[in-house]
C-alpha cells in the first residue's frame, strides 16, 4: 500500500496536500521557464525533488500531461513541451487578445487596494531595473500581469488565459543575446497602469496589446529556436 494512503500523523501532509504540492510545485517550476524545452523529467528525480511517492508524482504528471505542460514517453518518463513556430504564434496571439481584454476589465473593476498593489509592484520593478536585478524585475513583471488578471474580476477570461502555455513558449523562443528587461518594457507597464488608474478600459486594452505584441516581436519566432538545454 502507498504510504501516503495511510492516515497522516499530526503535522504531516495529507495525500491531498502531497498531490497538490507535487502538482503545483512542478507546474510553477515549468511556468517559471527555469527548465529548458524538451528536457526529460524522470519520476525518480521528481519524487526526490518534491518528497512524494511515485504514485503521487505519477498522478500529478498525468494531469500536467493532459493540460499540455509536458509530453509523455512510454516507459521513459516525460519531457517538457516544445512548440513549433506555428503553435507558438497561435498561443502568443491568443495571449495578446485575452490579456488585453483582462486589462480593459481591470480598468473598469479594480478595487482601490488592487490599484495600490499594482503601484507597489511597479515601484519594485523600477527599483530592480535601476540596480540591474534582472531576476527581481522578472518576478515583478509576472506579479504585475497576475495582479491585472485578478483585478479584472472576469473569471471566464482569466480561466481561458490560465490555460495558455505562453511562459513555456517565451522560454523556448527568447533571444538570449537581447537586453533584459527589453528596452521600453518598464514604460509600457507604466502606460498600462496609468490607463487602469484613470479608469480608461479602451486605453488599458490598447496599452496591454501593444506591450504583449512588443514582447512577442522580440522573440525569435522567425528563426530556429534554441536547442534544448541552451
Amino acid at each position: 500500500m502507498d504510504s501516503e494512503s495511510i492516515g497522516a500523523e499530526p503535522g504531516t501532509k495529507t495525500p491531498g496536500t502531497r498531490y497538490s504540492h507535487a502538482y503545483e510545485g512542478l507546474r510553477s517550476l515549468l511556468l517559471s521557464g527555469s527548465i529548458a524545452p524538451d528536457t526529460r523529467l524522470t519520476e525518480a528525480d521528481l519524487t526526490r525533488m518534491f518528497d512524494v511517492s511515485r504514485s503521487t508524482m505519477r498522478t500529478a504528471l498525468a494531469r500536467l500531461t493532459q493540460e499540455g505542460y509536458v509530453t509523455g514517453e512510454v516507459n521513459r518518463g516525460v519531457r517538457t513541451r516544445s512548440f513549433s513556430v506555428e503553435e507558438a504564434a497561435d498561443i502568443l496571439e491568443a495571449r495578446e487578445i485575452l490579456e488585453a481584454a483582462l486589462a480593459g476589465k481591470a480598468a473598469e473593476r479594480a478595487t482601490a487596494q488592487e490599484v495600490e498593489e499594482l503601484r507597489s509592484t511597479l515601484q519594485e520593478m523600477e527599483e530592480a531595473q535601476s540596480r540591474g536585478d534582472q531576476d527581481a524585475y522578472s518576478r515583478g513583471n509576472r506579479s504585475f500581469h497576475q495582479q491585472i488578471k485578478q483585478a479584472s474580476h472576469q473569471t471566464t477570461l482569466a480561466r481561458a488565459y490560465d490555460t495558455l502555455l505562453y511562459p513555456l513558449v517565451m522560454r523556448q523562443y527568447r533571444n538570449l543575446s537581447a537586453q533584459h528587461p527589453r528596452t521600453g518594457s518598464f514604460e509600457e507597464h507604466q502606460t498600462i497602469f496609468l490607463a487602469i488608474v484613470t479608469r480608461n478600459p479602451d486605453a488599458a486594452n490598447a496599452a496591454m496589446r501593444h506591450h504583449v505584441g512588443s514582447a512577442r516581436r522580440a522573440l525569435l519566432l522567425d528563426k530556429t529556436p534554441h536547442p534544448p538545454g541552451s
